[in-house]
């Protein structure tokens, strides 16, 4: 018995379904949860802690406020701004210059970092010692720092750089200059006073073994063949550092660079700490100074030193992350 195919008791096959397929995913939903979680807090507080006052910062730099009763503040503008370099010039551009000073300084020192991490890695006697010696001081704040120094290197009484004179030296009281010099557009010189000077030093013995703890990483990293090729062909110990090795670690060469800025840029809590000797202002201390004056403080102008110091260091971050990207580009 043949079956007749043009039956209604056959039906056809349905048209397969076409809707947005459903990802597949191996996290359950509590992995979902708490990696929402180990995300969320901490952008979550990385927002609240650095962002929000940064972008609060900025909008106050435009006003004029006393910042003790809430509401009062006016909107100035650029007045601001324009105060500090010009009222205020007498106060800004010194600063300015301290930092300067103390970022050529830093930078002079990391080559004595470079130095010392390359005497370690030859594998001399006792080097873990000598690590351990020259690391000591990058486990202390800056503050510490100033106060070891001023008790222990320059005490009128007691301090190692007085033994023997019979007349003590007051390293940080004395904010003569070393030198100075007149800029065409200020009416004042710039100069280095003795005092920031004497903290440059106490500042250099902490950034020294940072910097020498860094590169020796970087020296344990470097292909040992690199050098037996560069000594084949004839190259002396300077000429395969110079040539070879610091080429080779230039991802340190930038992280140093950039930690050397923002360093000399945020310099603060040492002068702080030693009661602001005259002569040794830096940026931190003005935005520090005006924001927390006596009977309140002047907010506005404390918040555009903030943001002058926030696009000193952006610059050279902006700059540290295009180099980045595009080394992982090539």
């Amino acid at each position: 018995m043949s079956t007749d195919i043009t039956s209604p008791d056959i039906t056809a096959a349905a048209p397969p379904h076409r809707g947005r397929r459903r990802r597949y995913s191996q996290l359950s939903r509590s992995d979902k949860v708490w990696l929402s979680l180990m995300v969320g807090i901490p952008s979550a507080i990385h927002i609240a802690f650095v962002w929000l006052p940064a972008i609060g910062t900025i909008m106050l730099s435009f006003t004029k406020w006393d910042g003790i009763h809430l509401g009062t503040w006016t909107g100035v503008g650029f007045k601001n701004y324009w105060t500090i370099f010009t009222v205020f010039d007498d106060k800004f551009f010194p600063a300015l210059f301290n930092n300067l000073i103390l970022l050529v300084f830093l930078a002079a020192c990391s080559l004595v970092g470079v130095l010392l991490a390359y005497l370690l890695d030859k594998g001399v006697r006792g080097s873990a010692i000598y690590q351990s010696i020259y690391y000591l001081p990058v486990v202390l704040s800056l503050a510490v720092v100033g106060f070891i120094w001023k008790s222990v290197m320059y005490s009128q009484s007691q301090g190692l750089f007085n033994v023997g004179r019979t007349t003590p030296i007051d390293f940080l009281g004395n904010s003569q200059k070393l030198f100075e010099f007149h800029v065409p557009f200020l009416s004042f010189p710039l100069g280095l006073t003795k005092n920031f000077a004497a903290l440059l030093l106490a500042m250099a013995w902490r950034h020294i073994g940072y910097v020498m703890v860094l590169y020796l990483a970087g020296l344990k990293s470097v292909d040992p063949s690199l050098r037996e090729a560069a000594s084949i062909d004839g190259c002396n110990e300077w000429q395969t550092f110079r040539r070879v090795v610091f080429p080779v670690m230039k991802p340190i060469n930038v992280v140093v660079l950039v930690i050397t800025v923002i360093e000399a840029l945020r310099a603060f809590d040492i002068i702080v700490a030693l009661k602001e000797p005259i002569g040794t202002t830096v940026l931190g201390v003005l935005v520090k100074n005006n924001l927390t004056g006596e009977g309140g403080g002047q907010v506005g102008i404390g918040s555009a030193y903030g943001v002058i110091l926030l696009l000193l260091c952006l610059g050279f971050i902006i700059w540290y992350l295009i180099n980045n990207y595009r080394e992982q580009e090539l």
